[in-house]
């Protein structure tokens, strides 16, 4: 009899350890199911915006999708090249006319280094990238979140530009500029919205100066677009 209980308590601490596996798997799908999702590539950590737009074809199996990691080394796909061989990858590669550029930077990246992207992209005739980004807003449980981006224009620079938003290096964090003028970073999204005021189709230039991160050219993107302006990006370097 001791025997035969034996053998029921066995295989009753058997079944339930099973049952506890399977459900810490389902648990774990379901965490990670809430992910952000985007094609198998280079992972870096994105920036984090606000007024990103979803960009689901950014997962797709054709998405062209350039990263750029915090050591400024750029990837197509998982292929690692200079911007020169970047330019070259691409050319060889057909597209479709609607094809769009995402760039998938990390946030801690410079921008000098996105910026020789944004120049490849337009030499092979994009007249447009989008810049993809991380959100703060979580998915409903059991929902993959699709991937978001801010998309802007790049074009050689020009001096006709009637609205310009210049990001400065400075210490200990970057400095911002409208139109010449000097704003706390406090003041930017209310002085963006005051001077784009019944003005929303003109395209502000976003410029920088000095070296600064990736994340803060996106910063100021990112409160353009919550304004209503499309941005612009030069090219090259200023």
């Amino acid at each position: 009899m001791n025997s035969l209980a034996t053998k029921t308590q066995k295989g009753s601490k058997g079944f339930v350890l099973g049952v506890a596996l399977v459900l810490a798997g389902v648990l774990f799908a379901a965490r990670t199911a809430n992910t952000q999702q985007l094609q198998k590539g280079i992972s870096v950590v994105m920036a984090t915006t606000t007024s990103a737009a979803p960009m689901p074809e950014a997962d797709d199996e054709d998405a062209w999708v350039v990263a750029v990691t915090p050591d400024g080394s750029v990837f197509f796909g998982t292929d690692k090249l200079n911007p020169a061989e970047l330019a070259d990858k691409m050319k060889s590669i057909p597209r479709r006319r609607d094809q769009k550029l995402y760039i998938k930077a990390d946030a801690r990246a410079p921008f000098a280094d996105v910026r020789k992207v944004l120049t490849a992209a337009h030499d092979l005739a994009f007249d447009a990238a989008v810049l993809l980004t991380s959100q703060t807003e979580s998915a409903a449980r059991g929902t993959v979140v699709p991937p978001k981006g801010l998309e802007v224009q790049i074009a050689p620079h020009s001096n006709r530009a009637t609205i310009v938003v210049q990001v400065d290096s400075g210490e200990p964090s970057p400095t911002f500029e409208v139109n010449d003028q000097k704003i706390p970073e406090a003041d930017l999204p209310d002085t963006l919205r005051r001077v784009l005021q019944n003005r929303s189709d003109t395209p502000v230039l976003v410029k920088t100066h000095g070296p600064v991160s990736f994340t803060a050219v996106v910063h100021a993107i990112d409160l353009c677009h919550a304004a209503g302006a499309k941005v612009m990006l030069s090219t090259p370097q200023l």
